[in-house]
């Protein structure tokens, strides 16, 4: 019988010094714990393909972080706004965003961004209408490059510089529209991906936008009250027939990062065998114990906050004793934690 966990059992006590605030000085000479035998091993990241057989399958995010933190005015008025843009709509000048504010905007209200345009409130969106639909004068691709700041997650305390727009985002970035970096795969560099290549192992590529959500901490003790944000994926049809070929071939299934894992796992649950549905969908999945796993066998990923969503996810895939052991490791070989910290690798463990 599956254990009926709360919120409460994912929580761990984190020196406040443990959290990264920059990368390491090299992506690939970040540490990796390696969760995969009988004792935690710690070993440095570039030693990934040693940990891999050839035709094991390695799946990428390939996602890219925009600009998406606007700071702006009310008009007329001029009280400050703070805007994370969560999402560009496709085909048109409109986003979904985030707003701060002393007091929040109207529909028909305007906001000047940058000091250099102004984007017309629509209305309030989202889910539990947590979100205001904003529409800009211009591409807002373009209008974030050029006006946008680097959206640096909450635990990070500084101010985003250039060496942010750089590291925060990975050598292989290719679709914009992630708020948050796919964090796992910034210990790739181009060195390590040869490396990986003349060792056998394939690499594929899906993409899914992360959202704001990601760092949306859990209010509620009881797992089954707590709603997940939604975030569009999509899976080529080149990926899911890797994915097929290393099965067939008795390859593993090597997902890099918690959000390749949910594009995977989503995707797989829209049919009856378990095989991998290429195509976009938005996906809302929140993978508890007790989850069944169809696609990935290991997992590449970094250390999670206390209490959150994806501490729940990398304890459904490898067991929450075995996560709440390493994360113990973790903490006292004093490893990096969060988005610019060390990383783990950990294999899918029986449903716990």
């Amino acid at each position: 019988m599956t254990r009926r966990y709360t919120t409460s059992d994912f929580d761990f006590a984190l020196p406040p010094e443990l959290i990264a605030q920059h990368p390491a000085a090299e992506r690939s000479a970040s540490r990796l714990l390696d969760g995969t035998g009988d004792a935690p091993v710690d070993r440095v990241f570039r030693e990934l393909p040693a940990l891999l057989a050839p035709g094991d399958l390695l799946v990428f995010n390939d996602t890219r972080v925009i600009k998406a933190r606007l700071h702006g005015v009310k008009q007329p008025g001029g009280s400050r706004v703070e805007a994370l843009v969560e999402r560009v709509l496709p085909g048109r000048h409109e986003v979904w965003a985030h707003l701060r504010a002393s007091k929040s905007p109207k529909r028909g209200g305007v906001v000047r961004f940058a000091d250099a345009f102004d984007a017309e409130v629509l209305g309030r969106c989202g889910p539990e209408e947590s979100l205001f639909h904003l529409r800009f004068p211009d591409d807002p691709f373009a209008l974030l490059q050029r006006h946008g700041h680097v959206p640096l997650p909450p635990y990070i305390e500084h101010a985003d510089d250039a060496d942010d727009e750089r590291r925060y985002q990975t050598v292989f970035a290719a679709r914009p529209g992630a708020v948050a970096a796919p964090t796992a795969a910034l210990h790739f560099d181009e060195p390590l991906l040869d490396a990986l290549g003349a060792r056998g192992v394939a690499l594929a590529n899906l993409t899914l936008h992360v959202g704001a959500g990601t760092f949306q901490p859990v209010r509620v003790e009881d797992l089954a009250q707590h709603r997940m944000h939604s975030e569009w994926f999509e899976i080529p049809p080149a990926t899911a027939d890797a994915v097929a070929r290393a099965r067939a071939a008795g390859g593993r299934v090597v997902a890099v990062g918690t959000t390749t894992l949910r594009a995977l796992e989503s995707a797989a649950r829209g049919s009856a065998d378990g095989a991998l549905v290429a195509g976009a969908a938005e996906t809302d999945i929140f993978i508890t114990p007790g989850f069944e796993f169809r696609v990935v066998d290991r997992l590449v990923t970094n250390f999670h906050l206390p209490r959150s969503t994806l501490m729940m996810l990398v304890a459904a895939f490898a067991g929450h004793p075995r996560v709440m052991a390493l994360y113990a490791h973790a903490v006292r070989e004093r490893y990096r934690f969060f988005s610019y910290g060390d990383a783990m690798l950990l294999a899918r463990a029986a449903t716990d």
